[in-house]
């Protein structure tokens, strides 16, 4: 048997579950050495970092690894929810994953509620860079699928953006921080021919033969510059909010080779909160540590005009509603009217990273002969 197979590769493992408690979303921004910083805060040697999170990634624990970008200030985006016939869903979801490289997140969501918006059932994520369209290219992708109808919801604000899935699996009820969550801006940035150079290779998954302590050499080399170049232009990007956290994203959405599940139940939260106070309970909802994603954003009558949304995940389905009661009850405390509220839950799903590079986009459009 070799070395490699003989490491650990479980997330139950316990010090694969001390580095990945760090390494799913505590490193934040754009560091000179991100593994250096989790071997420090996991309190365990370099080189074991690197080897167990290498074994992860080639087991498929571990789904990529890569430096992520706060995208929202970086290329226009929205939640999009399809209505498709039911007969064209599944086709629907395979080309939506397949063959759009600006469609992240793809889930087949479902609700009980009675509203309209229970007939959208397919749900992506979708950057379209600066300069082209997101209508446009939302209408090409109906053209494309069969889907009827489509809803674009574009985050207005964040307030809370990060992962740590095997952080989260022992939390109490209602664990919240001290203070409301931060407010984080969607203004696009503007960047220069090099910025995006550099940005494109360091935002490009790591393979596994690539974790090294020396993890950015190799990436200035193929940007075209000296390393100090490239550390002081992520550093400076990083300073603009442009740069987002190191991570190791887990496979959560399926079962592993080992079988084991990371989460089961992926839960859309939607809020609907008075106009005027979207900022207030955003970062009121954003403060519950069970929340990986928070935003304001505004669903429209479909969705009977809910204006805050969060993404929670976890093995068991009460423990999640129990989360978001603990979240329902906070936010009536603080003198937050919630008149509605709902949750979408998630079944099929599949999650790729939305390019946001306008020289891709400019290249596919041509190739699918989109103006």
């Amino acid at each position: 048997m070799s070395a490699i197979a003989e490491v650990p590769t479980q997330t139950t493992d316990e010090i694969n579950a001390r580095i990945l408690s760090v390494s799913e979303d505590k490193i934040q921004g754009f560091l000179p050495d991100p593994f250096g910083e989790i071997a420090r805060l996991s309190d365990l040697p370099l080189e074991i970092v690197i080897e167990r999170i290498a074994a992860m990634l080639r087991a498929g624990t571990i789904r990529r690894v890569r430096q992520t970008l706060m995208a929202t200030n970086l290329a226009p985006g929205a939640l999009v929810a399809w209505q498709v016939p039911e007969e064209k869903l599944e086709g629907a979801f395979d080309w939506m994953f397949h063959n759009d490289p600006f469609s992240g997140h793809v889930v087949i969501r479902t609700t009980d509620a009675p509203i309209a918006g229970a007939r959208y059932r397919l749900w992506t994520t979708l950057k379209v860079p600066q300069g082209f369209s997101m209508q446009r290219h939302c209408e090409y992708l109906c053209s494309q699928t069969g889907a009827t109808a489509f809803q674009m919801m574009p985050a207005k604000r964040l307030f809370a953006l990060g992962v740590g899935h095997v952080r989260r699996r022992l939390l109490e009820i209602g664990s919240k921080t001290e203070e409301p969550g931060a407010v984080f801006d969607t203004q696009i940035a503007q960047l220069s021919p090099l910025e995006w150079r550099v940005l494109t290779a360091l935002k490009r998954e790591f393979e596994a033969d690539e974790l090294t302590a020396n993890l950015w050499e190799g990436r200035a080399r193929e940007a075209g510059v000296s390393l100090d170049e490239f550390l002081r232009i992520g550093e400076n990007l990083n300073e603009r909010r442009i740069i987002g956290r190191f991570s190791t994203f887990l496979e959560h959405a399926k079962s592993l080779q080992s079988g084991e599940r990371v989460t089961k139940f992926n839960a859309l939260f939607h809020w609907r909160v008075p106009q005027g106070s979207e900022i207030e309970a955003g970062r009121e909802v954003g403060r519950f540590h069970i929340m990986t994603h928070a935003y304001w954003r505004e669903g429209g009558p479909q969705f009977n005009d809910v204006n805050i949304m969060g993404v929670a995940h976890g093995t068991d389905k009460s423990l999640v509603l129990a989360h978001k009661a603990a979240i329902d009850a906070h936010l009536e405390q603080c003198g937050l009217a919630v008149d509605y509220t709902n949750v979408f839950w998630g079944g099929r799903s599949e999650i790729k990273p939305s390019e946001i590079s306008p020289f891709v986009y400019r290249q596919w459009a041509r190739e699918n002969g989109i103006n």
